[in-house]
């Protein structure tokens, strides 16, 4: 698949062109998911995460003009998309660490959930 750069700027400071968006996201997404295969199936996050994550993968495999991609994630612009697949597995190897779908060391005290505080 040859890539070509079809835009010159993304008018964000910062956000450089991506010259391989296709690849980017694929090495991206093979992680992320690589990194929630190592969580239990019972965590939400992995849930919620796997399903956006595997919905995208599909269509960075199957939609070959960057354009119509940046269409069909509907979520910025391709370069925006990348920075928050990088963020996610960021993220993801965070939540690893943290275990949040194990129970709670100790219990909370009462109305430590309770909101508005009275």
């Amino acid at each position: 698949m040859a890539s070509r750069v079809i835009k010159e700027s993304t008018k964000l400071t910062g956000l450089a062109v991506s010259k391989n968006p296709h690849l980017s996201l694929t090495i991206l997404y093979e992680k992320l998911l690589k990194s929630l295969n190592k969580m239990p199936d019972s965590a939400v996050y992995k849930q919620q995460t796997k399903q956006l994550v595997e919905n995208r993968f599909n269509l960075v495999k199957t939609v070959q003009d960057p354009v119509e991609l940046e269409k069909k994630i509907d979520c910025g612009q391709i370069e925006e998309v990348i920075k928050q697949a990088e963020y996610e597995l960021v993220l993801s190897r965070k939540m690893l660490e943290w275990k949040p779908w194990e129970p709670l060391i100790a219990k909370p005290p009462k109305d430590q959930w309770k909101w508005p505080m009275a």
